[in-house]
C-alpha cells in the first residue's frame, strides 16, 4: 500500500495541483452522490464534484455522515471560491486489505507528515503582486488519449513571492484557510522555456495596480501521478543550451504573513 496519497514528483519541473481536505461530504441531492460541498471543521462549505473510482467507494464503503480525508485537485472557477473535483480518500485505517491494529492505525495509517488541508502546486508562476498576496500560478495537463490538450488552468492562491520569479517555474506548499489556499513555503525551480516570437516582438501583459502578469509556454510530455495524483504534464522543455538562462542553484522559501 503506498504511504502517501499525493504520489512523489518524477520529473523537476513537473507540472501538478493536487491536496487533502478533512470534511463532511454534503450532496446537493439525495441519491446523487456526483455534486455537492465539503463541511469542514472551520464552518466552511466547499464545493466540490466527484470523479473516477471514487463515486464507487462513496456508494459501497464510505459513512457520509462522518468526515473523512478527502484527495482532490483545487480549482479557482470563482473569486474567493475554492472548488474541489475529489478523487480518492486518504484512510486506511477503513480501506486497507490487511487488518490494522486499532490502537495505531489512527497514528501511522491515516495522519500525514504535512498535516490536513495541504496542497502541492507546481506550475508557472504568471501573476504576482507581494503588497496585496495576491498571486497566480498556470498549470498544463496531459494529452487526452484521443491525442487533444486540455486547455491549462489557473489557481489563485494568497502568499508573496517577488516580481523577479514571474515566468519562473516554481513549486509550492500551501495551506488551505477558508476558501482559499494559503502559501507557506516555495521554490524556483528555474526560467520558464519561450516559444519563437510572433510577428517580432514578444508579448508580455501587465497587471492592474502595480501587479504584473506573464505569459509562458511549456512543453509536452506524459507522468503526473498515478493514484490519484494530478494527471500533469512531466515537465516543461528547457531552453536551448545557446544563450540558457542559468536556473536557480537554491531553494528559496518565504513564510506567508
Amino acid at each position: 500500500m503506498r504511504q502517501h496519497p499525493i504520489p512523489p514528483v518524477t520529473e523537476p519541473m513537473q507540472y501538478r495541483a493536487i491536496g487533502v481536505v478533512r470534511g463532511t461530504y454534503v450532496p446537493a441531492e439525495p441519491g446523487q452522490l456526483t455534486r455537492g460541498v465539503i463541511r469542514t471543521d472551520d464552518g466552511s462549505e466547499i464545493e466540490a464534484v466527484v470523479l473516477g473510482r471514487l463515486l464507487t467507494l462513496l456508494r459501497r464503503h464510505l459513512d457520509l455522515e462522518v468526515p473523512h480525508l478527502w484527495v482532490a485537485y483545487p480549482r479557482s472557477r470563482e473569486q474567493d471560491a475554492l472548488h474541489l473535483q475529489m478523487v480518492g480518500v486518504w484512510e486506511p485505517s477503513t480501506l486497507a486489505t490487511e487488518p490494522l491494529d486499532a490502537s495505531t492505525a489512527e497514528a501511522d495509517g491515516d495522519a500525514l507528515p504535512e498535516g490536513d488541508d495541504y496542497f502541492s502546486v507546481r506550475g508557472e508562476l504568471i501573476f504576482t503582486r507581494p503588497e496585496s498576496g495576491d498571486l497566480v500560478v498556470k498549470v498544463r495537463q496531459q494529452p487526452r488519449p484521443d491525442g487533444t490538450r486540455p486547455v491549462p488552468f489557473k489557481l489563485q492562491l494568497r502568499g508573496e513571492i517577488p516580481l523577479e520569479h514571474l515566468r519562473h517555474f516554481v513549486a509550492l506548499d500551501l495551506r488551505r484557510s477558508g476558501q482559499q489556499l494559503c502559501l507557506e513555503r516555495f521554490e524556483v525551480l528555474g526560467p520558464m522555456p519561450q516559444r519563437g516570437n510572433r510577428g517580432g516582438k514578444g508579448r508580455r501583459g501587465n497587471g492592474e495596480r502595480g501587479g504584473r502578469t506573464a505569459e509562458g509556454s511549456a512543453g509536452g510530455g506524459v507522468g503526473g501521478g498515478g493514484g490519484g495524483g494530478e494527471r500533469g504534464e512531466r515537465g516543461a522543455r528547457r531552453p536551448a543550451e545557446s544563450g540558457r538562462p542559468r536556473p536557480h542553484g537554491q531553494a528559496i522559501s518565504r513564510p506567508s504573513r
